[in-house]
């Protein structure tokens, strides 16, 4: 096997960081799909926490490549700020980094745009990190986006600058009553002078990575967000902008999805969401409160707390549909530990009717009802445990609950954050 896929199941924050650092060991290629640096993935090596925004986690292994694929929105400088991290902890990059020069670029007037957007809903805000994501893609399927090709040729990106600063400008006026004005000369330059530090990690990624696969290299895809973010099949229109489920990996490398052999998803042992946006398991008592404070439910990108809930398990029978599952990854199971009993929800109810289907809208959504199965909990420490038949009989059954449910096996489960405390049942690679 050469190809895997990494995807969230639930609206993010799933722990994919550890796991496809793990899970990087074995692979020779590392490569993010989609999205900008409103993901945050978190590694924690031997007690130090590592954050990344852009860069795949597979970076933190010497030797593997690590690419950047052009269904990607780049911020220049976070992705230079990235690069001396990596360089600063000691950790070589030549001929590790590979940026799609197809990538689309995050410009100063896309965060201001984002913001402004942001302020006009009001309360009917999506949440968004604020980082110029969505105004970066909203101009790429506009077609007027700037991609880090244009920059080789100084007079096209001149061009095509001068042309979005004037529309934003307008936009920001007229639309959101923000009147500022961008210098073209000290956005230019400042832009030209951080491309001129990335330049040589610029490649032809999509020629890359099918050369990379066909000559039977090893190929980990990481997903940032997670499905029920996915802009077509998630959460809309509390979604972010991309194609965040496994249906974004091929347009996000240009890879054929004949060559996407293995597709496993990651989970929590309950569910969190960060923004606005229906939560149906949401859990607005001590009892959310306990499993934040567990499980240091924050948001590493923005220090949000996460909103918290039980195990969605329905939802996550639609996200295994999606993605067409090979396997379910279950992280921060040890945040469980402490209850006396465990709630999964494993069906809707609407206008008193149980229903068959995951809902389209959010309106419908935010009307349902969790219907819950009631588990027995283990109270005790899994954190430590190496191996699934030493786990409390309790926690075995609801793993097993899991995997009867959603009819998809569980082949790995992580009971904390460092890369020892995870519990091997059958192999990935």
């Amino acid at each position: 096997m050469s190809t895997i896929a990494i995807v969230g199941t639930q609206w993010g924050d799933e722990g994919k960081g550890k796991i496809v650092d793990i899970l990087s060991e074995k692979a020779d290629y590392i490569v993010r799909f989609q999205g900008g640096n409103n993901a945050g993935h978190t590694v924690v090596i031997d007690g130090t926490k590592y954050i990344l925004h852009l860069l795949p986690s597979g970076i933190l292994h010497d030797e593997k490549k690590c690419v950047l694929g052009n269904g990607m929105v780049i911020d220049l400088e976070g992705l230079l700020n990235e690069i001396e991290f990596i360089k600063k902890i000691g950790m070589s990059i030549e001929g590790r980094i590979f940026v799609s020069e197809r990538a689309h670029l995050i410009l100063p007037y896309h965060k201001e745009l984002d913001a402004a957007s942001e302020k006009l809903k009001g309360n009917g805000s999506i949440g968004t990190t604020l980082k110029g994501i969505g105004p970066a893609y909203r101009d790429k399927a506009g077609r007027i986006g700037i991609r880090i090709a244009d920059l080789r040729d100084e007079e096209t990106f001149k061009e095509k600058l001068k042309w979005n600063i004037r529309e934003k400008e307008l936009i920001l006026k007229h639309v959101y009553n923000y009147d500022m004005s961008f210098d073209f000369d000290e956005v230019y330059s400042h832009t030209m002078r951080v491309y001129e530090k990335i330049s040589p990690f610029v490649a032809d990624t999509v020629s890359l990575l099918n050369q990379a696969i066909d000559t039977g290299k090893k190929v980990l895809f990481e997903g940032a967000q997670a499905t029920l973010l996915d802009i077509d099949v998630g959460t809309y229109p509390y979604v972010t902008s991309s194609n965040s489920s496994a249906l974004g990996i091929t347009t996000g490398t240009g890879i054929s999805p004949k060559k996407i052999e293995k597709i496993y998803g990651i989970a929590k042992a309950y569910t969190t969401r960060v923004g606005g946006g229906p939560f149906p398991t949401e859990l607005k008592d001590n009892v959310g409160e306990l499993l934040r404070a567990r499980g240091h439910e924050y948001g590493s990108t923005t220090g949000r707390p996460r909103r918290c809930g039980w195990l969605d398990l329905f939802a996550l029978k639609f996200s295994k549909m999606v993605n067409d599952l090979d396997g379910l990854i279950i992280t921060k199971l040890d945040v469980l530990d402490a209850f006396d009993e465990i709630k999964v929800c494993v069906g809707y109810e609407l206008n008193g009717e149980i229903i068959d289907y995951f809902p389209s809208t959010a309106k419908e959504l935010s009307e349902v009802k969790p219907v819950y199965e009631t588990l027995p909990g283990w109270k005790s420490k899994t954190t430590h445990i190496k191996r699934f038949e030493d786990l409390p009989k309790e926690t075995q059954n609801f793993l097993k609950f899991i995997e009867d449910y959603l009819e998809v096996e569980i082949p790995v489960v992580s009971t904390g954050p460092q890369r020892d405390e995870t519990i091997p049942r059958h192999e990935i690679w």
